[in-house]
């Protein structure tokens, strides 16, 4: 015997609305699930993070290149209080995101050619403190803040601690 085929299913409009219901609560699902994405100022504060990495490794690099003693304190200082600010903007970056923030540091593994001298501390402490307090009118509350010590602290080490006495500044 041959089977006659049925007929195809009718679809109603309440099936048709009730599909595009659920789809649509479904993609709100989905969408919820993904986490947002960060604030402008996450980038800002890790390139000031990936700086204050930078500098303070420069700073470490010029005191072991044996300067004169007191100058080699005060690189040794620099490197510390760089060291401090980066830990600051880790922190804030965290608080912010709520995990740990990306930077865009990369490793190298060649060496420079010549050590790091205190004038290339310097400059690199001139841009840092220059960018710091661009940034830092740019935010308001704890940022702002914590943007415009670090812009002092920067200033004050290459204006004070890294000027010889009598040096013109």
């Amino acid at each position: 015997m041959f089977s006659v085929p049925s007929p195809p299913p009718t679809v109603s409009r309440r099936r048709v609305l009730f599909g595009a219901a659920a789809l649509a609560l479904l993609g709100g699902t989905v969408a919820a699930c993904g986490s947002p994405p960060p604030p402008p100022e996450v980038d800002e504060l890790a390139a000031q993070l990936d700086r204050a990495r930078a500098d303070s490794q420069l700073a470490a690099d010029a005191a072991a290149a044996t300067p004169p003693p007191p100058t080699a304190q005060a690189l040794t200082a620099v490197a510390s209080e760089r060291s401090a600010h980066a830990q600051a903007l880790s922190d804030e970056l965290v608080r912010i995101v709520g995990r740990k923030a990306p930077t865009t540091t990369t490793t190298t593994t060649a060496q420079p050619a010549t050590a790091p001298t205190t004038k290339d501390v310097i400059a690199a402490l001139r841009q840092s403190a220059d960018t710091a307090a661009q940034l830092a009118a740019k935010q308001s509350g704890y940022r702002a803040g914590l943007l415009g010590s670090i812009a002092a602290s920067c200033t004050a080490a290459y204006t004070v601690a890294l000027v010889p006495a009598g040096a013109p500044q």
